[in-house]
């Protein structure tokens, strides 16, 4: 592992500058497929120990229903629909096809990307995995700290669809699902952190970010394959009652 001073210029601060952000997208997405050719595995790279299973998986997005859940459904409804969403869960995490073979940094978003040298630094890496080589452009392109576009989001993924696919044997209707997914299970878990960090913690400014949060989620649920989750979650909560 190499450790190296950054500096403070990160990319969350050139992007929200920029009138023209998809030219440093494509130079954050060139980085992360170079990072993902490399052929890694637990033996030998023992520093990442674990792969992104679906344990893991499951139990990152019960955050959703141990913190938010209790918020905004009534105490009689929360056994039913937890009972069921989850279960609906775990089926539909049992589609994800792609292998827990890459590199995954699992927090890889603007605010750990730092420009160094006319380079791409990365900071903040010691929770990575072996995982789906769509988590971490998800992470990128479905970033609950900055607002972008649908349309620049499709022009992210593109990209990356477009320079990895023969490199890393990308099949795009299966990686657009495994996207889909992932990003659903991450938005899940990130409104579940952010209500632990004002309940529990009292820093309430994380409240902030849930609508868009919601927004991501409302995006990614598009996707026929979760018709049978967002048919429950509107039963039991109402996208006017999510908040």
């Amino acid at each position: 592992m190499i450790v190296e001073d950054f500096g403070n210029k990160s990319y969350r601060d050139i992007l929200n500058k920029t009138k023209k952000p998809l030219k440093y997208y494509k130079k954050i997405v060139d980085t992360l497929i170079n990072i993902q050719k490399i052929k890694i595995n637990s033996k030998t790279h023992k520093v990442i120990k674990n792969n992104y299973s679906k344990k893991i998986l499951t139990k990152e997005s019960n955050l959703f229903f141990q913190w938010y859940v209790p918020t905004c459904i009534s105490k009689k409804k929360i056994p039913s629909f937890t009972k069921k969403a989850k279960k609906i869960l775990s089926k539909i995490f049992t589609q994800i096809k792609g292998p827990n073979t890459f590199f995954v940094h699992r927090d890889f978003h603007v605010s750990n990307l730092m420009d160094y040298k006319k380079k791409v630094g990365i900071i903040d890496s010691q929770d990575a995995l072996l995982g789906n080589h769509a988590y971490d452009i998800m992470s990128l392109i479905d970033d609950v700290r900055i607002k972008t576009t649908t349309k620049l989001k499709n022009k992210i993924f593109n990209y990356y669809v477009s320079r990895a696919g023969k490199k890393l044997a990308i099949d795009s209707k299966t990686f657009q699902d495994d996207f889909d997914i992932l990003s659903v299970q991450r938005s899940l878990k990130i409104i579940g952190i952010f209500y632990r960090l004002y309940l529990r913690d009292g820093k309430k400014k994380y409240l902030n970010l849930i609508p868009y949060t919601w927004s991501l989620l409302h995006l990614r649920l598009k996707n026929p394959i979760f018709h049978e989750f967002s048919k429950i979650l509107n039963d039991y909560l109402p996208a006017n009652k999510r908040k």
